[in-house]
């Protein structure tokens, strides 16, 4: 149990922080269909460029435990807003389910914002 209290925060820092990290990375070749996305879901389309550098930038935050309860707090509210934009759709069960991720990834970033990176992270916060 002692090493999940100790390395369970930068697991799982990791793996929401890869997962912002990855999808930022993985618009760049097509940025300006993301844009069109967007625009489907009510939002400008010049956010495209803004939503790729946050994803990126808040994804390699956590992963590297910087500023962990801040970061944490902007992707819990970036889960809840994009999914409610773009996955909540009652009557679509693969779209719930994308809605209830994004719910499952803010509540863990909730986490992060309540107790900090814990050990191993530039932040140095207790878990």
């Amino acid at each position: 149990m002692q090493a999940l209290t100790t390395f369970g925060p930068l697991a799982g820092r990791v793996l929401i922080g890869l997962l912002f990290l990855l999808a930022g990375l993985g618009k760049l070749p097509d940025v300006q269909g993301f844009s069109g996305y967007l625009a489907s879901g009510g939002l400008p389309a010049f956010l495209a460029w803004p939503a790729v550098i946050f994803e990126i930038v808040v994804g390699a935050l956590l992963i590297i435990g910087y500023q962990t309860r801040i970061a944490a707090l902007l992707i819990a509210a970036f889960c809840v807003v994009s999914g409610a934009l773009y996955h909540f759709a009652p009557a679509d069960q693969l779209q719930m389910a994308m809605f209830l991720k994004n719910l499952a990834i803010a509540g863990g970033a909730l986490m992060y914002a309540a107790h900090g990176a814990g050990r191993f992270a530039l932040d140095k916060a207790a878990a």
